[in-house]
């Protein structure tokens, strides 16, 4: 398996492993060891079972290459993601002044922060018209989002979504096999 984004922490790569997957993670500031390559995911050489990406798609650009290159990578994807244009306004009142009353929240302080420090982000829609040119979708899942900036929280939030799609027999792989 290849976590695309597994960050300095090593993502999901250590909760794999122990799982029994033979896994791998990239990211330009993936932490070192034999698990983790630090460098883009477009660089990795080689077909996967499965690809993992969490909170990672909506930031790639541009968007349709880099959801080539990962149909290139493996048959399956799995993403974790977030749709942060779904944030309305009661929502995001909600957000902040729970970010407030919790000094172990490790979100932005605002939303609208958050949003000017990410500019140019997918949104999810289009996102999943990318997902589903390439991929057959398996399974759509919204889900609570904001418990990963405040914590252990109920969360009225459900702009977080799981998804999993197996690469249309149309998409072409360009990777060698693995």
């Amino acid at each position: 398996m290849l976590e695309v984004g597994c960050g300095d922490r090593g993502g999901v790569v250590p909760a794999l492993v122990d799982a029994g997957y033979d896994a791998i993670g990239v990211d330009p500031r993936a932490p070192s060891g034999e698990r983790f390559r630090q460098t883009d995911f477009r660089e990795v050489d080689g077909e996967f079972d499965a690809v993992v990406a969490g909170r990672v798609v909506h930031h790639l650009d541009p968007l349709g290459e880099a959801v080539d290159r990962l149909a290139s990578l493996a048959p399956l994807l799995i993403v974790d993601e977030f749709a942060w244009d779904l944030i309305d306004p009661e929502l995001q009142a909600w957000y902040e002044a729970e970010y407030r009353v919790r000094p172990d929240a490790s979100g932005p302080p605002t939303v609208d922060e958050w949003r000017w420090r990410h500019p140019g982000l997918h949104p999810h829609d289009v996102l999943l018209e990318a997902l589903r040119a390439r991929y057959d979708e398996r399974v759509l899942e919204w889900v609570p989002y904001f418990h990963h900036w405040l914590g252990d929280v109920e969360s009225p939030d459900r702009i977080g979504y799981r998804w999993a799609g197996v690469r249309t027999s149309t998409t072409r792989t360009s990777a060698s096999s693995r």
